[in-house]
């Protein structure tokens, strides 16, 4: 194997999809403290408007934003395929920003239905997103370094966790409140598309910084066809839809999924209602299980590069022990939580931040194993996967609001832990027996035309190939 520079365009593509999806988190999850600075004035800035919702409100507004992120999963997975991952990745940004920045006037118009409506347009603009970020790396990713290379572009979700909760506290306790919330993270959005019209590439290939030693080993690494990057590969639908592995892969996310935006977008109404925490500390309590997770994400990092490297653990039993360490001791953990009141105010801070810390684990356990099944339809499997595990934080919020009748009830918040805890125990379980870090038969360039007589299936290796008319050229 060719060795590649230790620093190249790969690492700068990384590092943009890490700004990237942290400036995603931070539009996406600071609606959890906003909320809570919106219906308490007193305990931020009290010279910003301050609105009367109920708690089912509340749960509206939070789940809002994954109405419209469900919708555009699939759609992204297949624009980036047609027109290219760099254009769709930026409009999507871009437009995810335009939300950030109207929100403010939105809530002044029609308070609480026009902040879902926002927030419903801001996951449609963020739905098209992470297929492309799977898509993307698996094109600049060599296989040796795929892992470490996801890991590291993933860690922008801990970082934009901690932004969330910590820097929107302190946002809104400053001169400009509530809303300066909406136009930092507006801001952000803007500065990374700058970035990215200019470094981003869709391919090694098509990169104008990229030197030929490093475009040498990532195509031969990745063992391309000559024409692989003109070409569109048909996708084997159906055997991806009936695929054991990708079963598991789909379950595991969607109980990741119900358990940690049970955390995400519960831990400050918790917070303020059981333990009884001012905003102030609220802030920097409900960021702390988070910095964790950054920090946990780290860790996990470098236990796999030594696993790995030492040949210790294959890749699929290092997938499992990691996402078993993701999954069960959140599981023990918010069992615990569940039992505590505001008199155990510091165990349930510590029990949090173990839980959420090690759930960092999911990234490197199961979340990055759509590249390991199909990095040719990397994009398509992530959209199923990200459609269905979506789903799932549309519910949680209502369900809670259907349990939590009154923020203080200790009892009620038992019921949404135990919950969360028993979806994480079953979902591993289900990835330990089927899942797999093997890529797929079905990811073979000639998967169908192998699986087909010739005469059959050339119509659509030609409609693929794009012989009865020229590619399609990109957005931008």
């Amino acid at each position: 194997m060719i060795a590649g520079p230790s620093l190249g365009m790969r690492h700068v593509q990384t590092l943009l999809l890490f700004f990237n999806i942290t400036c995603l988190y931070i539009g996406r999850l600071n609606v959890g403290v906003s909320v809570v600075a919106m219906t308490n004035a007193e305990s931020t800035n009290p010279n910003f408007p301050e609105y009367d919702w109920t708690l089912t409100q509340r749960s509206f507004i939070i789940s809002s934003f994954f109405w419209g992120y469900i919708i555009t999963q699939f759609l992204g997975g297949y624009l980036c395929k047609r027109y290219g991952i760099k254009s769709v990745m930026f409009w999507g940004s871009f437009a995810s920003g335009v939300c950030s920045a109207l929100t403010p006037l939105f809530i002044g118009f029609g308070e609480w239905q026009a902040y879902c409506g926002i927030r419903v347009l801001m996951g449609c603009a963020q739905g098209l997103i992470f297929p492309c970020i799977h898509q993307h790396l698996a094109r600049w990713s060599p296989p040796a370094e795929r892992n470490r290379l996801g890991a590291l572009s993933h860690t922008g979700i801990e970082c934009g966790n901690v932004c969330a909760m910590f820097l929107s506290g302190m946002i809104a306790k400053s001169a400009i409140g509530w809303p300066g919330i909406s136009y930092v993270s507006a801001g952000l959005a803007f500065a990374w598309c700058a970035l990215w019209f200019v470094f981003a590439a869709n391919n090694a290939v098509e990169s104008r910084f990229i030197g030929e030693a490093e475009l040498h080993y990532i195509e031969s690494s990745l063992k391309h066809s000559e024409d692989y990057h003109k070409t569109v590969i048909p996708v084997p639908w159906m055997a991806i839809l009936t695929s054991a592995p990708f079963f598991a892969l789909m379950v595991a996310r969607c109980c990741e999924s119900w358990g940690l935006s049970t955390l995400q977008g519960q831990i400050p109404t918790y917070m303020n209602g059981v333990l009884d925490m001012d905003m102030k500390s609220n802030a920097f309590f409900s960021a702390l299980p988070f910095l964790a997770m950054w920090i946990m994400s780290y860790v996990y990092l470098i236990a796999a590069d030594v696993l790995l490297a030492g040949k210790r653990l294959s890749l699929t039993a290092l997938r499992k022990t990691f996402n078993s360490l993701a999954f069960w001791i959140p599981c023990a953990t918010l069992i615990g939580i569940g039992f505590l009141d505001k008199e155990q105010k510091n165990l349930a801070i510590a029990l949090m931040t173990i839980s959420v810390g090690f759930n960092s684990g999911a990234t490197i356990g199961s979340s990055l194993n759509t590249i390991d099944l199909s990095p040719n339809h990397a994009s398509i499997l992530m959209g199923i996967v990200n459609t269905a595990a979506n789903v799932v934080p549309i519910v949680t919020p209502l369900m809670v609001a259907v349990i939590v009748h009154e923020d203080k009830n200790r009892g009620e918040w038992q019921i949404v832990f135990m919950i969360a805890a028993v979806l994480f125990f079953i979902g591993n379980c289900v990835f330990l027996y089927f899942g797999s870090a093997v890529s797929q038969p079905w990811d073979a360039e000639d998967y169908l035309t192998a699986k087909v007589p010739d005469q059959d299936i050339t119509p659509v290796i030609q409609a693929a190939k794009g012989i009865d008319g020229p590619p399609k050229k990109s957005l931008m």
